[in-house]
Formats: C-alpha cells, structure tokens, sequence
C-alpha cells in the first residue's frame, strides 16, 4: 500500500471512530469527500459510502451502493462486511429472502473472524421469514465455540434445533 493509500485508510478510520459524535448530515459529507479523492466507481469509495447511509438509518440509498461495490470488484475483508451490510439492509428492507439467500452462501464461502456476524445476521433473516427454531440453533451454533464448557452439549442442541443430526 502507498503512503497516500495508507493515509487515507487513517483518516477514513478517524472518520468512522468519531461517528457517535458527529452531526449525521456532517459525517455524511465528510465520507463523501473522503470517497471523492478515488476513482469514481471506486469499490471503496461505494462501501464507505453504503456505510455511511446504512448507519444513518438511510437503507434504501445504502443497498444499491453496497451492490455497486460488490460488483466493482471489492475484496477481501471489505467484500464479506459488504455481504453482512447487504443482507442486513436487504432484511430492514423487507427482503428477507434475499438477505437469507446471500447469508448463507457467505457461511460456504469460507471462514474467517465474520463468521459469528454472518451467523448473528443469518439467524435474525431466518426470524423474519418465519424460520425461527432454525435461527435458534444457528444462535446456538455460533455461542458454543466462545462457552468455556458444555461447548459438544450445546452444538448438538444447536444442530437438532436447526434440523440437522448432532
């Protein structure tokens, strides 16, 4: 990564750290000037700016931002925060099978320090379509890994609540 490159990823962190603070109509024109010094179309520019409007409470601007930067080749890290991001506004939005369909193709995508957030955001899209016991054992299933006992008891309930054999 370039100093410039570095420098801005700074400042783009001190932006999000001052978020509670900050005047929403401020902190969104502030990350969208921070997106405007990358190229237009830019993945990172669009998540920041999807972001932004996602945690403004602004959903329906935020999703077709998010879509443009998946589709603009963001990756990494930024990709599967993107998908959780999606998928949450996709279900504020009403889009629950949609938010349910992205969720769990991220859980067989891979794993990585998401996977708990990919869980948590699943289970509550499994709720919203009416698939609650299934959202239960997910629950479950992401908790006994962190339990420092009954972790095999746990994951075996979870998995009976989620329709699959212990």
């Amino acid at each position: 990564m370039t100093t410039t490159e570095l420098e801005w990823e700074r400042r783009i962190a001190e932006l999000w750290a001052s978020f509670e603070g900050a005047a929403p109509g401020d902190f969104l024109a502030r990350v969208e000037a921070l997106s405007a010094e990358l190229p237009v179309g830019h993945p990172r520019a669009l998540f920041e700016r999807a972001s932004a409007h996602d945690s403004l409470g602004q959903e329906a601007l935020a999703a077709p931002l998010y879509r443009q930067a998946l589709a603009s080749g963001l990756s990494g890290g930024l990709r599967r925060q993107a998908v959780i991001q999606l998928a949450s506004t996709l279900r504020n939005l009403g889009e629950v099978q949609e938010s349910v369909a992205l969720l769990t193709a991220e859980r067989a995508a891979g794993s990585d320090e998401l996977d708990d957030a990919v869980s948590a955001f699943l289970a509550l899209s499994l709720v919203d379509a009416g698939r609650e016991r299934e959202a239960v054992g997910l629950a479950l299933g992401a908790l006994a890994r962190h339990l420092p006992r009954y972790n095999r008891s746990l994951s075996n309930y979870a998995k009976a609540l989620a329709g699959r054999a212990p």
